[in-house]
């Protein structure tokens, strides 16, 4: 089976309590453990994990807050289209997020944060030219990660129409429209579709939406980044969908 590094508290955390199984190494820098450190390590040892200390130039290699925690575990297959038609039949008006080539880690790992808080089923990517998942999305998730269904997909637009013949309504996050996501109805079976870093929705993805909303801009700034607009958009999703939730009871 492939494996893995993760680093930084709580992906850590958050993998060794959901799946402590998986787990074939644990390290922790050597000296002194700070409180979280130490708890984690206690936790570990009462799974019958066997945590080691190791030097600070062995973390000095990762290119990240690693908090001085990290693990070696075994890397999970990546969800497909067929867990995403799975997930579809089983769930309600469901809430998903298209991300259309967002090759930043920071941005996926903060959009798998954001996706965990609100509640979304699934954030789908393409195969293709967009980050995946590595240790730098997992530390920026938070434990999210392994919260949030990762769905990796071959291409993006087919994806996409075959989700609209499920039911699902796509709206395409776009500065040349009108329609604000204040306008735009959330509630129901949506993909959020949200686009590259710099350069938006390819074409192809943009055309493909049933609906395009902009997020109100009244600043110099032209745009948001990914992980931003995506925050707020969802956060806007949450609110209709939270109050027809009350209306419907």
């Amino acid at each position: 089976m492939k494996q893995e590094v993760i680093y930084g508290l709580h992906a850590v955390e958050k993998f060794v309590k959901q799946a402590p199984q998986l787990v074939y190494t644990l390290s922790f820098i050597k000296g002194r453990l700070n409180n979280r450190q130490q708890s984690l390590y206690d936790y570990a040892i009462s799974l019958g994990l066997s945590p080691e200390y190791v030097t600070k130039s062995a973390f000095n290699k990762i290119d990240g807050n690693h908090q001085g925690v990290m693990a070696l575990v075994a890397k999970q297959p990546d969800l497909n289209e067929a867990d995403l038609v799975a997930l579809i039949e089983k769930t309600t008006n469901p809430l998903f997020i298209f991300l259309d080539e967002v090759q930043d880690p920071h941005n996926l790992g903060a959009v798998l944060r954001t996706a965990d808080a609100v509640g979304v089923d699934a954030v789908i990517i393409p195969k293709h030219n967009s980050v995946g998942m590595n240790p730098t999305v997992r530390k920026v998730a938070s434990g999210a990660a392994d919260n949030v269904k990762l769905i990796v997909v071959s291409n993006l637009t087919r994806t996409i129409k075959e989700m609209q013949q499920a039911g699902v309504w796509m709206v395409g996050l776009d500065g040349d429209t009108e329609q604000t996501i204040y306008d735009q109805d959330f509630t129901g079976s949506i993909g959020i579709v949200m686009g590259t870093e710099g350069t938006g929705l390819r074409r192809l993805t943009k055309e493909s939406c049933d609906y395009l909303a902009a997020i109100p801009m009244v600043g110099v700034v032209e745009s948001l980044n990914v992980s931003v607009a995506t925050g707020v958009t969802v956060y806007e999703a949450y609110r209709q969908r939270h109050i027809a939730s009350k209306i419907i009871k």
